[in-house]
């Protein structure tokens, strides 16, 4: 697999890539590559598959598990868009409280690798969105936190006032107190 990798502003998230092979059938990809990744100083195993479906203006997140149950993530959209956001929440990292948005689409196929240590959201862009992410660790629902969507103190520009999100989240904690 040949993968273009970019680093972000946060140490450890990467914008992958993939190299893509398509003809008049349509394409293929390979979406993960543990030897390409270790190349990409990333060397992880993933124990664990998931995939949502969304409605447009679904937003789900800031999500994270604390340790020992904290989640990297290899998030990819399969079909639709979504505006994916990452928050620091590692406090001794030099870029902590601060967050990164890109764009993922199945137009373009990007991926976003997330280490542990980063919580996670993203705004549906287009009605049944597909969005499908590997995991590094279980899914521990005592140890599953969230951040307030719209923090003051985060300041993020979802581009939506009122999106949908479930009750779950409208309860979530302000990130000062995480």
């Amino acid at each position: 697999m040949k993968m273009e990798v970019e680093k972000t502003n946060i140490k450890g998230l990467l914008i992958i890539h993939p190299e893509i092979f398509g003809d008049d059938r349509g394409f293929f990809l390979e979406s993960y590559n543990k030897i390409d990744f270790e190349k990409n100083g990333v060397n992880v195993d993933f124990v664990q598959d998931n995939f949502s479906q969304s409605s447009e203006n679904v937003l789900r997140g800031l999500h994270y598990q604390v340790e020992p149950y904290a989640q990297g993530k290899l998030v990819s959209v399969i079909n639709g868009a979504v505006l994916d956001v990452v928050v620091d929440i590692r406090k001794d990292s030099e870029t902590y409280g601060k967050h990164f948005k890109y764009e993922l689409s199945n137009e373009c196929r990007t991926m976003l690798w997330i280490p542990p240590g980063l919580a996670h959201g993203f705004l549906t862009l287009q009605n049944k969105t597909l969005f499908f992410y590997k995991c590094t660790n279980f899914y521990h629902k005592e140890s599953e936190r969230a951040i307030l969507w719209n923090d003051p103190e985060l300041a993020i520009e979802w581009g939506i006032q009122n999106p949908i999100i479930s009750e779950k989240d409208s309860k979530a904690c302000f990130f000062k107190n995480i």
